[in-house]
């Protein structure tokens, strides 16, 4: 009887994180859970913001909203910007 045993060597990366980071992450780890397989599970639950584009649809209103929400914050940073360079 022959057996055959195979061994795979998983490729690895170090990573440098801060403590904040890492307790961050520990906080969110399952118990039995790896910190590679919290890693995964976080970053695909989360997708890419990419991934959101065009998927509100949002009512005239809070278009209009919006865009007059962005103006006022674009008017008062050009007047500090004004201010500061004068």
């Amino acid at each position: 009887m022959y057996g055959c045993l195979y061994t795979y060597r998983l490729a690895s990366k170090n990573i440098s994180i801060t403590e904040e980071a890492y307790e961050a992450l520990q906080r969110e780890k399952a118990r039995g859970e790896s910190f590679t397989e919290a890693i995964l599970r976080l970053t695909r639950k989360r997708g890419k913001l990419s991934d959101c584009f065009a998927s509100w649809k949002m009512t005239d209103e809070e278009q209009d909203t919006i865009r007059g929400e962005l103006t006022k914050g674009w008017r008062r940073a050009q007047g500090r910007v004004s201010r500061e360079v004068s």
